[in-house]
């Protein structure tokens, strides 16, 4: 076949046109659910109307609503065109055929309130090309409209659960199970994968009921199981506060669909403005999922401890110096002193836990070496707490049941500025999508051999629910011995890493973790 020849495959609501370029077919900017706007705001998401004829499918759609989080290397580079009419995916093939290869299905993160399946940083050629598998990015309602309940404050007449977001994950799940046969694609070898908030939403759909069933493997990136509420009044307090802000009765249901996304976005901008005040019960993560007893029955680390996860192999693992860039939004940060580190981690876990939380960081970086200053260890704190240890809990709970499971550490430090990110949040995805940006992500050949152990491990656990490969060779499970994969210059099966710092948080619940 010629190059950029146009393709045409049959979906559900009809005919749609792609592109054949270099050897891979790419369909972009594809309707699974129809748009959430007007009557359907804050509902569940619905399918989309069947349409006539062939529907383009050559360019990204528009994403959702959304205020950027000032965060260099997390943001787009350029701002995405946004719209609430926002439930689209992407899709990249090797083959129409019926080969049924592998499919991956990517959840983008951003916090639940920023970022879209069709950023440039998660194009799906690499990956599909490399391992003969079809990839799949989703685009979902982000923040206000995504995950803001407002069921009881409305008396019920906008239902909505603050779980809307995790259903358009699901719907597009239900898409890619009725329609990626038709695009190469095996329906009953799904692996969901997600980053930051994109790795917490996929320890929900482990445990959501509407998720059950499809797909098959799941892969955690720097999120895990634990970011929900699980007390109501959290968040009924969030949605108060915002209608606050906005001037809006919960009375006047017209009026709050009438609000403009304009108006929507100021609102979200201010109340995490708002919730940066610890006094202000809002949380650091003001909208995120909601446990209740309609869609998300309970925490989805608790629901993995009960079986929800059961036959379903998980690959999960962090990076070593997770928080470092958010502390970037902080000038004076590094210049803490004792007395803030201690006030900081008041706030982060039970009064009772903080002296030998940081008597067990200061002691166990000092053996090894390690940069002991209040910021420092704060800094390590804050990774633990909202990620390193959700992953471990994940995988502990999922191992006990028997349940094949497999750790890994991001451990490559960026070079920006001189190494002051390390091991950073986020640092990774460029390796796995091929995306990398030279002064964040580093260059040179072992930069380069890096990349390609971590692809090449992604598509093993795609294809077989084993992450071996030929460049790491074998790895074993997760278990009693607490083995992790070392993702660094040299990549090595450590057991136990940093169980030091583990140990200290063995006494400290699971709602304390899984947020920053």
């Amino acid at each position: 076949m010629s190059e950029d020849t146009p393709a045409i495959v049959e979906t559900t609501s009809g005919k749609i046109e792609g592109i054949f370029r270099r050897g891979l077919y790419a369909f972009r900017g594809v309707p699974y659910a129809a748009p959430p706007v007007g009557s359907l705001r804050w509902l569940p998401p619905e399918p989309p109307e069947p349409w006539s004829g062939v529907r383009p499918a050559l360019r990204l759609a528009t994403v959702a609503p959304q205020n950027q989080m000032g965060l260099q290397f997390l943001d787009a580079p350029e701002p995405e065109p946004q719209d609430e009419d926002c439930l689209y995916l992407n899709v990249w093939t090797p083959g129409l055929d019926d080969a049924r290869r592998p499919v991956m299905v990517w959840i983008h993160g951003g916090g639940f309130t920023s970022g879209s399946g069709s950023s440039l940083a998660y194009n799906g050629r690499t990956l599909s090309t490399r391992g003969n598998t079809v990839i799949v990015t989703i685009n979902y309602r982000l923040n206000v409209l995504g995950f803001l309940r407002l069921n009881e404050v409305t008396g019920g007449k906008i239902p909505a659960t603050g779980n809307e977001g995790l259903l358009d994950q699901a719907f597009a799940l239900e898409w890619v199970r009725d329609n990626i046969a038709n695009f190469g694609g095996d329906p009953d070898n799904v692996t969901i994968f997600g980053e930051s908030a994109g790795g917490f939403s996929v320890g929900s759909q482990l445990a959501l009921p509407k998720a059950r069933g499809l797909f098959h493997k799941a892969i955690l990136q720097s999120g895990a199981a634990h970011t929900a509420y699980t007390n109501l009044d959290t968040a009924r307090h969030v949605t108060s506060t915002l209608l606050e802000i906005l001037g809006t009765s919960p009375n006047d249901t017209d009026g709050l669909r009438s609000l403009t996304v304009e108006q929507l976005l100021e609102g979200q901008r201010e109340l995490a403005a708002r919730a940066l005040d610890p006094k202000s019960g809002l949380g650091s993560l003001a909208l995120r999922p909601v446990a209740d007893d309609k869609v998300l029955p309970q925490l989805p680390i608790d629901a993995v401890a009960g079986g929800s996860a059961d036959n379903i192999p998980i690959l999960v693992g962090t990076n070593l110096d997770e928080a470092r860039i958010f502390n970037l939004r902080d000038e004076s940060f590094a210049e803490m002193d004792e007395a803030q580190l201690l006030k900081r981690c008041q706030r982060l876990v039970p009064a009772g836990d903080v002296p030998k939380l940081i008597a067990t960081y200061r002691k166990a970086r000092q053996q090894r070496g390690m940069a002991t200053t209040p910021a420092e260890l704060l800094s390590a704190i804050l990774t633990d707490k909202a990620f390193r240890m959700p992953a471990v809990r994940l995988a502990e709970n999922h191992s006990r049941r028997n349940q094949p499971s497999y750790m890994y550490l991001f451990s490559w430090a960026s070079p920006f500025r001189n190494g002051i990110l390390g091991a950073c949040h986020a640092l990774e995805l460029g390796f796995l999508f091929g995306t990398r940006i030279g002064d964040f992500s580093g260059s040179g050949p072992e930069a380069d051999a890096l990349e390609k152990n971590i692809q090449d491990t992604w598509l093993a656990f795609a294809h077989t629910g084993d992450p071996s490969c030929e460049g790491l060779g074998k790895w074993p499970l997760y278990g009693d011995r607490r083995e992790t994969m070392i993702l660094d210059k040299d990549c090595t099966v450590v057991a136990a890493p940093y169980d030091e710092e583990r140990r200290a948080w063995e006494t400290i619940p699971d709602t304390v973790l899984g947020v920053l």
